[in-house]
């Protein structure tokens, strides 16, 4: 009885520890960005947020335009890759024992891990190449195609997750399948697919490497069309860091602290929002 009692004392703190180790990083690089960031945002105060790039060892000035950008590319990116990426789950949902359903699976699991800088090297290849420059279009693609396999798959799976009973209650009812998959099943996975389409979201607010190759970058000009180029904060602070000039790298301290501030205030609110779906 003692020994038992002593593994369950064990495994317990063993488990702590563990979970303790596994959310450490996560804390250390919030309180990191925030301690490095926060004099900047301090310092720079409102024209930081509205200004444009200030000149090498010449003061903060601002990251208006990335700023700008980051949203304008996630809410084109959002446009395309949302619709597409529910839909494509729900068929993988009522469809899983069909040949094409499983092939959407695998895709989907394939997509999720797929290097990010060669979507950015594919949508630079069928849409930068023929336009002949960058552009907001461009980057807002390759945003949609990283977001579309997480929200596909989180979809797919919130609607496997509800049980079957009221799925077969709802066709009792004498309800078609278009109304019981978009009336009655999506109300019930809705806080799943919500989550998905948070992370797709917020995945490709911090993407950086398909940028590269499509939205150009644009520091010291605000948006000026979805076929011009177009700024956005994790392509300016990749930018930032290599530079050598002192000023830029505290720039892009804040512009970090800017980026996880942005992303708390629309997850956070959403997410804790959402009360549990009991099924």
């Amino acid at each position: 009885m003692l020994a038992r009692k002593v593994k369950d004392k064990l495994f317990i703190a063993g488990i702590t520890i563990l979970t303790f180790l596994t959310i450490l990083p996560l804390f250390h690089i919030i309180f990191s960005v925030a301690v490095e960031g926060l004099p900047v945002l301090l310092k720079g105060g409102w024209d930081f947020i509205t200004g444009t790039l200030a000149p090498p060892d010449d003061g903060l000035g601002g990251i208006g335009p990335a700023i700008v950008g980051t949203f304008v590319l996630t809410f084109l990116a959002s446009i395309l890759g949302l619709p597409i990426a529910i839909l494509t789950g729900i068929y993988a949902a009522e469809y899983p024992n069909s040949l094409l359903g499983k092939a959407t699976k695998t895709l989907l699991m394939i997509m999720m891990e797929f290097p990010t800088i060669l979507v950015g090297l594919f949508v630079m290849q069928i849409l930068v190449v023929p336009m002949g420059s960058y552009s907001a279009l461009a980057g807002a693609l390759a945003l949609a195609i990283v977001m579309m396999p997480y929200v596909a798959v989180y979809t797919e799976e919130a609607l496997r997750g509800i049980p079957k009973k009221y799925r077969e209650g709802a066709f009792a009812l004498g309800l078609t399948r278009f109304n019981v998959v978009f009336r009655v099943l999506i109300g019930l996975a809705r806080k799943g697919i919500l989550t998905g389409v948070l992370i797709g979201i917020a995945k490709v607010a911090g993407e950086t490497a398909p940028l590269l190759f499509t939205a150009g970058g644009a520091t010291r000009t605000y948006f000026e069309g979805i076929n011009r180029p177009v700024g956005a904060i994790p392509l300016l602070i990749y930018d930032l860091v290599q530079q050598p000039y002192k000023n830029y790298h505290e720039i892009a301290w804040g512009a970090s602290l800017l980026l996880l501030l942005i992303f708390l205030a629309i997850f956070l609110p959403i997410r804790l929002s959402l009360k549990e779906v009991r099924l």
